[in-house]
């Protein structure tokens, strides 16, 4: 039984951030909804040596801490990413934070990376170790670090044989001067000390994903795309939040400072997630992330370059319920083109 629909008009009347802990809350309760049925076999898909039942994950912001992985892959998300993690713990920027903005879908933050720190995810981390699923540790950096990429390398040593795989988040817009790591040459700089801080001589070396910003020039785009493909970088998460406000009616919320999420996002996004599948050529698995709200738009993802794909905001308004729908969608329209499997429809509208 979906029993959103009963909690939605009461977690709208109170703070967006009271609301999300309160569904944290209820997740590690075990109050959470249970897929029942199977995944169909057309959404199944082999990537980074890891197995996913269907391409939809939650995205990073939603399980800050760790807290409630297990719940979200029982309610039928293919994996899930927890955080961003800093080393130390921090709070992040001043409340209020988060704002929604209900007559787009969409939902406003500048919450600064906060969260528990390294080891309290560890000690999570560690706690479910013996247990299915695919779990990804997206890592950032504190805010007042003196050396950032110190901070990536941390990360990728702290969960290195914990984390599925590794997201790099340098895209975030609420820490100041984070997106200059995007630059070309700190970029290099960036994914060679990441990659050489992951464990050597073992069996499967943890896959590492570079999470980029929709706000990209043509010649930044280019860059990183040149910088992925020659370093050996694992796959590339399109995109982060974007600080651009087209298309809102200006008025409460709307004018709000932060990264903007939701429906807004989607057309934006999904022009990067095209951009960057045709630079690397497709030799690059792809995450579609941004404004993901039906199998529509799931589908356009996919044909557009994504391989894997995230959602968040849309949860928000729809409730679980909405993982479920989707992959319904998406696996009828994989079907009604004549894939057999979502694989073969990645990148189907981009012109190499």
């Amino acid at each position: 039984m979906d029993l959103y629909p009963l909690a939605r008009p009461f977690m709208s009347l109170i703070d967006p951030e009271t609301a999300h802990r309160l569904t944290i809350r209820a997740l590690r309760m075990g109050l959470g909804p249970r897929q029942k049925q199977p995944d169909p076999v057309s959404l199944a898909i082999d990537l980074f040596g890891l197995h996913f039942e269907n391409p939809l994950g939650i995205a990073a912001g939603f399980d800050k801490n760790g807290e409630v992985p297990d719940a979200i892959l029982a309610m039928g998300m293919g994996f899930a990413e927890v955080g961003t993690v800093t080393p130390r713990p921090q709070a992040g920027n001043p409340r209020p934070r988060v704002f929604r903005l209900p007559l787009h879908r969409a939902v406003i933050n500048r919450l600064g990376f906060n969260n528990e720190g390294h080891e309290a995810l560890k000690k999570r981390l560690i706690a479910r170790r013996s247990r299915r699923g695919i779990v990804g540790v997206n890592i950032g950096a504190n805010k007042d670090s003196a050396d950032r990429i110190a901070d990536y390398e941390a990360g990728i040593r702290a969960f290195d044989g914990l984390a599925s795989y590794f997201t790099v988040n340098i895209s975030s817009p609420n820490t100041p001067g984070l997106r200059a790591l995007q630059n070309k040459e700190e970029l290099e700089t960036l994914i060679v000390r990441v990659l050489a801080a992951r464990h050597t001589g073992t069996a499967r070396m943890t896959p590492v994903l570079l999470k980029i910003a929709p706000d990209l020039g043509a010649e930044e785009l280019a860059d990183i795309a040149d910088v992925a493909l020659r370093l050996g970088l694992d796959g590339i998460i399109v995109s982060n939040t974007t600080i651009v406000r087209e298309g809102l009616v200006s008025g409460v919320n709307a004018d709000e400072t932060g990264g903007l999420s939701g429906a807004p996002l989607f057309a934006m996004s999904t022009r990067v997630l095209a951009d960057i599948y045709r630079l690397t050529q497709g030799r690059i698995p792809l995450v579609g992330v941004g404004g993901i709200s039906s199998g529509d738009d799931a589908y356009g993802k996919i044909r557009a370059g994504a391989s894997l794909l995230q959602l968040y905001s849309a949860l928000t308004y729809d409730g679980p319920a909405l993982v479920g729908r989707i992959k319904a969608d998406l696996a009828a329209q994989l079907a009604a083109d004549g894939f057999a499997n979502l694989k073969d429809a990645v990148g189907a509208d981009v012109k190499l």
